[in-house]
């Protein structure tokens, strides 16, 4: 593959548009746009948790994992009409949730973010990631959208959370729970 980008500033988006993958031009506050900034800053979050992890940290693999798919979903979004996300990649996250899910005691409480700064940042993924959904059922309401990727983020939220509680506990340590009669 040759050179993606030779130059990094193009000055075609200095009047408040942006392309998209099939030409098409659209304002940068679009709810597509929005939609795919979004998708971004969960990108992101994931990648300062990455930071947080060691090495052999058990979750690290899967948080990668999530980058990619969350790079395809942005660009699926970036090209109208192009798949990327499918039916069998939400069933392998089901999957992984459901196999970290076992790992934890059942809730009995509300959980606050923190526990740690690596549950902390996982939980500020997550809330970001809600975020993103919410932003791409606003385009589906104008827009005709790949629905699995909408189906993606609500499950990478729950994933998110539960990898939260995992890493609360890493090493001894503790989630913080919602004390509600303090």
């Amino acid at each position: 593959m040759g050179n993606r980008l030779s130059k990094i500033y193009t000055r075609t988006g200095d009047k408040g548009t942006t392309g998209l993958g099939d030409g098409s031009r659209i304002n940068k506050d679009h709810p597509r746009m929005q939609c795919i900034g979004a998708i971004d800053e969960v990108n992101c979050h994931i990648g300062l948790l990455i930071c947080e992890m060691s090495d052999d940290d058990a979750l690290r693999p899967l948080m990668l994992e999530l980058q990619h798919d969350l790079f395809d979903l942005g660009g699926e979004l970036a090209v109208p009409g192009y798949t990327l996300i499918t039916d069998e990649r939400i069933s392998a996250l089901e999957a992984q949730l459901d196999e970290l899910n076992e790992t934890l005691p059942a809730l009995k409480n509300f959980i606050l973010p923190g526990g740690s700064k690596a549950a902390a940042q996982c939980h500020m993924a997550r809330v970001v990631c809600r975020r993103a959904e919410r932003l791409m059922v606003t385009l589906a309401n104008d827009s005709d959208i790949n629905t699995a990727g909408l189906i993606y983020l609500n499950r990478l939220s729950d994933l998110l959370f539960v990898c939260a509680r995992i890493l609360a506990r890493k090493d001894g340590g503790q989630e913080v729970l919602w004390n509600r009669p303090r």
